[in-house]
C-alpha cells in the first residue's frame, strides 16, 4: 500500500538534513527515519498490532535515541505497546506539541 503524503511529510522532516529515509534493517525491514542518534518511526493506524510492530522496529535499530510518532489520540496506545515490546523511547504527536517518555523496565 502506498504511503499517505502526511506520512511521506512526516518522514522526511524526523530524517531531518542529515538523516534518511527507509533506513535498511535486519529481516528485511526499514525504518521510517534516521539519522546517526536517532531513529524514528511514524505510524498513523492506531492499531495495537501496528503501534507494537513499530516499537519493535525501532527497537531493532539500536540507536540511542527512538522516537514514535502517532496522531495526539493514540498517545496512550502508543506508550502501552513500547511497554509491552520493552522498549525505551519517546512517543510524541504529529506535529512534537506534546510528548511522553516510555522508561526502561526495571
Amino acid at each position: 500500500m502506498s504511503e499517505t503524503p502526511s506520512h511521506k511529510r512526516a518522514k522526511s522532516k524526523a530524517a531531518g538534513k542529515s538523516g534518511k529515509t527507509e533506513a535498511p534493517l535486519k529481516g528485511n525491514r526499514r525504518l521510517d527515519a534516521a539519522s546517526r542518534r536517532k531513529a524514528t518511526e511514524i505510524e498513523r493506524s492506531g492499531i495495537m498490532e501496528g503501534l507494537e510492530k513499530a516499537a519493535r522496529r525501532l527497537k531493532a535499530s539500536r540507536k540511542p535515541q527512538k522516537v514514535l510518532q502517532v496522531p495526539q489520540k493514540d498517545i496512550p496506545k502508543a506508550v502501552k505497546a513500547m511497554k509491552n515490546v520493552g522498549v525505551s523511547g519517546t512517543v510524541k504527536n504529529m506535529s512534537g506539541t506534546k510528548r511522553r517518555s516510555v522508561p526502561k523496565r526495571k
